[in-house]
């Protein structure tokens, strides 16, 4: 048995806040400390909204954000990652609840909770990077979409039943009730949307949604203004402790909830790994996957237990984080603490807090959630990746996200083989071929000292395309210049493309510049297609490399150097 321990890979799931080199000083405390009691504050609207999106209560979302976010730090692989409920989970939650109750929902919890420890000691939470970026935009957009559908009739105070949780039933619904619209709780909801999106513009440090909150809840209180708050629908939220319980568990209903609990933890896998790597973009740290799965599969285990919903990372909250100085899983600590001791202290004032605020935060985490923009580019590409991303976002609004994903997937396989299968070729070697292929050959050229050169060899599809953030990951040792051969790539798909953008706006902010030279056919068309050239300039898109060390040349002498104060002149240089 000793033996078996000693070959289990401890340190693989080793948390961040266990590292050895880990600086925890004073300096360092007094920050996370800041950190989190912002973070804390800024989570329990959301927290509170979520709740009470997903069908449950304003404190089944509170709890989760407490007990969450505390287990997500504690054990987690990521130094600023802040978890807890997020908008991902609000419609599939929904959707559980309304079919099987709140029991079904932390039976499927706890479930997804299982499956996400078992992708963590497998290592398959890497399997997550298979999912392409039209899937995983098709099911956002969607789920944004949705969420948004589900508040309209709290933010226009509509006398009507809760609507159907079909779409374009729910919107039929709402038609039909606008004649019952409360002006007040209309009044309410539109200044609280103006607050949320305003305030941030011209205060950038005090977050929008809690001086609706207060300024909401201050109203209703003083005026006793005629809309429904969280005391009218759910008698407030309870002071003390959460009350812990073990939930009843069906053995029946294990099948059944099978699929909605791999959707959960899928979610919830792809979620905070994601949240994770938009927090190493912020630090320069390398975040443990698998220990933040360990660590989410953990919280996901626990939340159930204090009637609390599906966890995961929040992009949001943890950008949240680091803005506001956080440097170690210390911040994700005090942020819980922070959301416990309001609970304990000012539950009471919760009675009063208007539900048409709580929706019109909601519209805004739709908003930004849906990453509306990049709809564009998926727009710009050819038939086979906007076929994905539709059929996707139709899916998840018409039918169900479980449905969405499954679908998506099979459609992004059937693209990959088709984009891998197509690349292929035959052809005869010619003299010409080898006169043509002298340009690109480095043997016979002289790299300069301001000059790396990468390459990427291989088709550069979803699944793949870590490997361009694993191999740059520190970019200080990186010439002025990066070239990025592309001669080898034979693919190139809408994630590939987003990770090319990604890693150029990198090089962009660190004061450097990228050229790309070589591109194959379906590459180079890909390229133009979606308007890369907006990113990376039209003279640094060049034939071969050749070219590209005549274009570094000119780059070279016109910027002057590395670092945040050359990155304007080398903007101005290399366009």
């Amino acid at each position: 048995m000793h033996q078996f321990f000693d070959r289990i890979p401890w340190r693989t799931w080793q948390p961040k806040l266990f590292e050895p080199h880990l600086r925890l000083d004073r300096r360092a405390l007094v920050s996370d400390g800041i950190a989190g009691l912002t973070v804390g504050v800024v989570a329990l609207p959301l927290a509170m909204a979520f709740g009470i999106a997903s069908g449950a209560t304003p404190q089944a979302g509170i709890y989760t954000a407490i007990v969450g976010g505390f287990l997500v730090s504690l054990l987690g692989g990521s130094r600023i990652q802040v978890a807890g409920p997020t908008g991902a989970f609000v419609v599939i939650v929904a959707g559980i609840i309304a079919a099987h109750g709140l029991p079904g929902l932390w039976m499927v919890t706890m479930m997804a909770g299982v499956i996400l420890m078992l992708l963590a000691v497998t290592g398959l939470g890497q399997a997550v990077k298979f999912i392409p970026r039209p899937v995983v935009l098709g099911f956002t957009n969607g789920i944004a979409l949705l969420i948004a559908s589900t508040q309209i009739k709290d933010f226009l105070g509509l006398a009507i039943d809760d609507p159907s949780s079909e779409f374009f039933a729910r919107m039929n619904a709402l038609a039909n009730g606008l004649s019952t619209l409360n002006p007040v709780a209309s009044a309410v909801g539109g200044v609280s949307l103006a607050l949320v999106l305003l305030v941030p513009r011209r205060l950038p440090r005090v977050p929008g949604s809690i001086v609706a909150l207060v300024l909401g809840t201050a109203a209703v209180a003083v005026f006793e203004l005629p809309v429904d708050t969280i005391g009218s629908r759910f008698g407030g939220i309870p002071s003390g402790l959460p009350p812990v319980q073990m939930p009843s568990f069906h053995a029946d209903l294990i099948l059944p909830l099978l699929p909605s609990a791999l959707t959960v933890a899928l979610l919830a896998a792809v979620e905070s790994l994601l949240s994770a790597v938009v927090a190493d973009s912020m630090t320069g740290d390398r975040h443990n996957s698998n220990a933040e799965l360990m660590a989410q599969g953990v919280a996901n285990l626990a939340a159930p237990l204090v009637g609390g919903i599906p966890v995961t990372g929040a992009i949001a909250r943890t950008a949240t984080n680091f803005r506001s100085g956080a440097v170690s899983p210390i911040a994700g600590l005090v942020h819980a603490a922070t959301l416990l001791a309001i609970v304990l202290l000012l539950a009471p004032l919760a009675t009063y807090v208007p539900l048409a605020t709580l929706a019109a935060v909601l519209f805004v985490v739709a908003y930004n959630m849906g990453e509306w923009r990049a709809i564009g580019t998926i727009w710009r590409l050819d038939w086979a990746d906007k076929s994905v991303w539709l059929i996707t976002f139709a899916l998840t609004v018409t039918a169900d996200l479980t449905l969405a994903v499954e679908v998506g997937m099979a459609l992004a396989a059937l693209l990959y083989i088709y984009r891998v299968t197509d690349t292929t070729s035959v052809s005869t070697v010619t003299q010409e071929y080898i006169e043509d292929g002298r340009a690109h050959v480095l043997q016979d050229k002289h790299l300069p000292s301001y000059v790396t050169i990468l390459r990427i060899h291989g088709p550069f599809l979803f699944g793949m395309t870590d490997k361009l953030a694993d191999a740059t990951a520190e970019l200080s040792r990186f010439a002025p210049i990066v070239i990025l051969r592309l001669r080898n790539m034979t693919a190139l798909d809408a994630t590939g493309l987003h990770a090319l953008e990604t890693f150029c706006d990198r090089l962009t902010r660190s004061g450097r510049t990228l050229i790309l030279c070589g591109a194959r056919h379906q590459p180079a068309r890909f390229l133009h297609q979606a308007k890369f050239i907006d990113h990376v300039g039209a003279n640094n898109i060049v034939p071969h490399v050749q070219a590209a060390l005549t274009r570094a040349q000119d780059i070279r002498s016109r910027f002057s150097g590395v670092g945040e104060e050359a990155a304007r002149d080398l903007a101005s240089a290399s366009l």
